[in-house]
């Protein structure tokens, strides 16, 4: 059999196709003058790499993997490692919504972790607690209004829409044993009355307008507080934790939002309209 039949089973395989397109990539590469780094046709599989697959292993299967088995991990991690040298020389990152969608998906997971994880100074919970001081106390007392909605999803954009309107607000809603309004109510009774989180919302409430839907064990009320009362202002230095897990699940939006802008910043974006 000649050498040419012989060649020509193997030039009708996927692989070999595979290889004959990196191999151009290449020799274009070298022709245009691109330099080659040469670190990445070297893979170096170091003390620590073995064991974060060995850990990775032990997590999975609850056992440590034998001497055969770690290495069909360094196996396949060099496969790994291989086809996506191989893949990125090719440019087969580019241009694909798919990868795109998942590069976009890890920098997100890494932008809202580094949020997640940034640690606010005293000053920035000082006026947190300031602004809310009522949420850190267990002695304040509310004065307010509330309308009933009841179980009705819908109620509430109709009663919102009546209050925008001037409506009445002690004729909107539907009719409770509850009392429409409260003066000098303790947080304590609130929570007794109303449920633990109804007063929890309160408590986080601005003061002189319409809140809500907020949820009682009787079902949504639209609320306005109209005083609040506050005996004894809390120390940041008793009540820090609580302080700051408010801060950081109520600000992870807006911090979110500003570690794009900074990103965004430092591009030039042009738009060409049709």
């Amino acid at each position: 059999m000649h050498f040419s039949e012989r060649l020509k089973p193997l030039l009708r395989e996927p692989l070999v196709h595979f290889l004959l397109a990196g191999l151009a990539v290449f020799l274009f590469s070298a022709w245009r003058g691109e330099e080659v780094d040469p670190a990445s046709r070297t893979i170096t599989i170091d003390e620590e790499q073995v064991s974060r697959l060995v850990a990775s292993w032990q997590q999975t299967w609850q056992r440590p993997p034998t001497q055969a088995e770690i290495d069909g991990l360094i196996r396949d991690h060099i496969k790994g490692e291989i086809y996506y040298r191989e893949a990125k020389r090719l440019g087969l990152d580019e241009d694909d919504t798919v990868i795109r969608r998942r590069l976009r998906a890890k920098m997100e997971y890494l932008a809202a972790a580094q949020v997640e994880n940034a640690t606010p100074d005293d000053a920035t919970l000082q006026k947190w607690l300031d602004r809310n001081p009522a949420r850190y106390t267990a002695n304040a007392t509310y004065s307010f209004d509330q309308i009933y909605l009841g179980q009705n999803e819908g109620a509430a954009e109709r009663v919102k829409a009546a209050l925008a309107a001037g409506g009445d607000w002690s004729k909107l809603g539907e009719a409770i044993s509850l009392p429409r309004s409260l003066e000098n109510a303790p947080q304590g009774e609130v929570a007794r009355d109303f449920g633990e989180g109804f007063a929890a919302a309160l408590a986080g409430s601005k003061v002189g307008q319409w809140t809500g839907p907020i949820q009682s064990g009787f079902g949504a009320h639209m609320v306005r507080i109209r005083a609040v009362k506050t005996p004894q202002k809390p120390k940041l230095a008793d009540v820090r934790q609580a302080v700051e897990n408010d801060w950081r699940a109520t600000t992870t939006k807006a911090r979110e939002a500003a570690a794009y802008q900074a990103l965004l910043d430092g591009y030039t974006i042009k738009i060409a309209q049709p």
